[in-house]
């Protein structure tokens, strides 16, 4: 079809259709006025193409167009970055509808629509959106096969975008194994990884329960070789001094000197897939020693990152799950694991003082306090009631429910009033065994919080008291723990194995997509070449392999166009469509060499209207005979016929 052709109603609806699919999935990003805009203008289109009636003036759409950026400009307070850029791109390309007159426009807005594609991977990154965006591109290359192909049907139509993208896969896998990969996402992070849920560096009553809502991935963990008890695997993550009274927050260690493990033994080595959750910790066994890559380890042991972590991560690393921990720890920091607000929860400050009164050692104090919890009618719940200003107090004297932030906070005020130095760690507790990948899945509602205490001669150690109240909770999960009436994450409750295996398969296929796709950076692309045989790798010796592969393939692909273009004395639909050529050039009008049949019969139309309804039905049996598949005797019979009967 000319480039100056008009548009018909059906690739105009095409058009639209390819915009709503691009669209709709940034629907969610955009402002709400942005959305009910465009909408508005693909149904003014719509109804202008469906009536017949003139596009708007273009002093109109220049109006329109120049109060939008205007808007948008007010809205996000600049004209520049990512979320502006997009919104601009996909407000434009919908006002672009509005002025379509020719195919030459209509193909604009087609490359556009695939630009406007690759966005969606600003948002998120998973299979379900490169499915989606997979579809939507078909969608867009049967527009434009339509559009350069005119008559064709439907069915034929289909079958050549379907080829047009098979005929891309080498391309793009070639591509994708051998171009420089840039440490970081090009144009900076997935929205994905700014919305992840997580652990915080503070703890309040509520700040664990509400993470148990959530069914995110936080990260997956493979064993190496000896997998630790379940009760064992505490994932140690952000650890908590600072309390004021409600609030428990990191605050700075009060001592530069690094940790020290003594009569360290069961060592557990593993590796880690951490999602992005743009924090700076990063997550280990209790307690960590070895860590694959650059990481500081913090005076309590925690695990932090050198930057946040805001893109997918893997990590290898060793944990020794028995040891005696800053057996020599400063007195800064012991004096910081006893510091209390004195205005707050003083009840849990005379009981705790009551107990070491009575007791002579930290150990008894310990176990009065484990024994308090399970003699007074505790209950492990996430739905505990709301606590006052003295929260401590609340919980443990009058409301005696609460989650593991609860029990955690409680005890280690109690230790601390006790005169025991102690603190609260956050993290995750369990995980789910993949038996299809053999790995564990640590999900949102494993977060857990548990405390630790400074003893002499035996360093910190762990003490949980959620696992003396609720057994369950550590020995078999969140699940095993609440009862029914408590609303949690749909596979948390479900025992179905039908679902349950369903579930592993998308994740096992998930961590694989993770793993090859979406981890395929630098570092795992040297490694895969250097199995292929490539030696001293360089950024400039992959583009050159890059180019030497791309240029092989398309002179393959262009090697068997040029074979089908090749006029065979065997190939009676194209010897058959050649009579039609020679009659119309006896009269004056031959084909150009560059001419496809539809564009042949649009020139020819134009100069013989007479001529126009039988060589266009000419034309699309050629196309359909020709590119479409159709190989039946009947439809080269038909075809014959057609070109037999066809006067000048």
């Amino acid at each position: 079809m000319r480039l100056s052709a008009p548009l018909t109603p059906p690739l105009v609806f095409g058009l639209i259709a390819c915009i709503l699919l691009v669209s709709a999935p940034h629907a969610e990003h955009l402002p709400i006025w942005v959305s009910i805009i465009c909408v508005a203008l693909l149904a003014w289109r719509a109804y202008l193409t469906w009536g017949g009636y003139p596009l708007p003036a273009r002093w109109l759409l220049l109006g329109v167009t120049i109060a939008c950026v205007l808007a948008i400009a007010i809205t996000f307070r600049t004209l520049f970055g990512r979320e502006v850029g997009v919104t601009l791109l996909i407000l434009l390309v919908t006002l672009k509808l509005l002025e379509l007159r020719s195919v030459r426009d209509a193909t604009v807005l087609i490359y556009l629509s695939c630009f406007i594609v690759i966005t969606n991977f600003f948002y998120s990154q998973s299979i379900p959106t490169a499915l989606y965006m997979l579809l939507t591109l078909l969608v867009i290359m049967a527009t434009w096969v339509h559009m350069q192909t005119g008559a064709l049907a439907f069915k034929p139509r289909l079958r050549i975008t379907g080829v047009l993208l098979l005929q891309a896969i080498p391309l793009s896998l070639v591509i994708f194994v051998l171009f420089p990969r840039v440490q970081g996402p090009l144009w900076g992070l997935p929205q994905d990884a700014y919305a992840s849920s997580g652990l915080s560096d503070t703890m309040a009553p509520g700040t664990m329960s509400r993470l148990s809502l959530s069914d995110a991935v936080a990260f997956r963990v493979v064993f190496d070789d000896k997998v630790p008890q379940r009760q064992q695997m505490y994932w140690r993550g952000p650890v908590l001094w600072d309390f004021d009274g409600t609030t428990w927050t990191r605050g700075r260690n009060a001592t530069i000197q690094p940790p020290t493990l003594a009569d360290a033994n069961s060592p557990v080595d593993y590796t880690v897939t951490l999602e992005p959750h743009n924090k700076p910790w990063l997550f280990a066994l209790d307690l960590p020693s070895r860590l694959s890559i650059p990481a500081d380890l913090a005076p309590d042991f925690q695990l932090l990152s050198k930057t946040p972590v805001n893109a997918r991560i893997r990590y290898h690393a060793t944990s020794l799950l028995a040891y005696r921990a800053n057996l020599d720890e400063p007195p800064q920091q012991l004096q910081r694991a006893l510091a209390l607000p004195q205005i707050y929860n003083p009840q849990a400050r005379r009981l705790a003082a009551e107990w070491r009164a009575q007791s002579g050692s930290p150990e008894t104090v310990i176990r009065t306090a484990f024994e308090y919890f399970n003699r007074n009618g505790f209950e492990y719940t996430l739905e505990p009631p709301l606590l006052g200003i003295n929260s401590v107090d609340d919980f443990l004297f009058s409301t005696k429910k609460g989650f593991c932030e609860h029990f955690a906070g409680s005890f280690v005020v109690l230790m601390r009033a006790a005169g025991i130095p102690a603190r609260v760690v956050t993290g995750y507790q369990g995980g789910e065994l993949n038996d299809l990948g053999d790995y564990y899945v640590l999900r949102q509602y494993d977060a857990h919080a548990w405390a630790e205490v400074w003893l002499q001669d035996r360093g910190w150690i762990r003490v949980d008291p959620t696992a003396s109240i609720s057994p369950e909770r550590i020995q078999s999960g969140l699940n095993a723990a609440l009862p029914d009436n408590i609303v949690l994450p749909f596979f948390a409750r479900t025992q179905s194995p039908l679902l349950l295996k369903l579930r592993y398969n998308l994740d096992a296929l998930t961590n694989q997509w993770n793993q090859w796709v979406l981890g395929y950076n630098a570092e795992r692309q040297f490694a895969f070449l250097t199995r292929m045989g490539m030696e001293d790798i360089t950024w400039q010796k992959l583009a050159m392999n890059m180019l030497a592969g791309v240029s092989l393939l398309v002179g393959i692909f262009t090697l068997v166009m040029l074979r089908r273009l090749v006029v065979r004395q065997t190939d009676a639909v194209q010897a058959t469509w050649l009579k039609v050529c020679r009659k119309l050039a006896k009269a004056g009008l031959p084909r150009a060499a560059h001419e496809g049949a539809m564009d042949y019969a649009d020139r020819i139309a134009a100069v013989r209207p007479d001529l126009a309804e039988d060589l266009y039905d000419i034309a699309a049996r050629y196309a359909s005979l020709r590119y479409g598949g159709e190989t039946e005797t009947e439809g080269l019979a038909d075809f014959k016929n057609a070109v037999r009967a066809f006067k000048l």
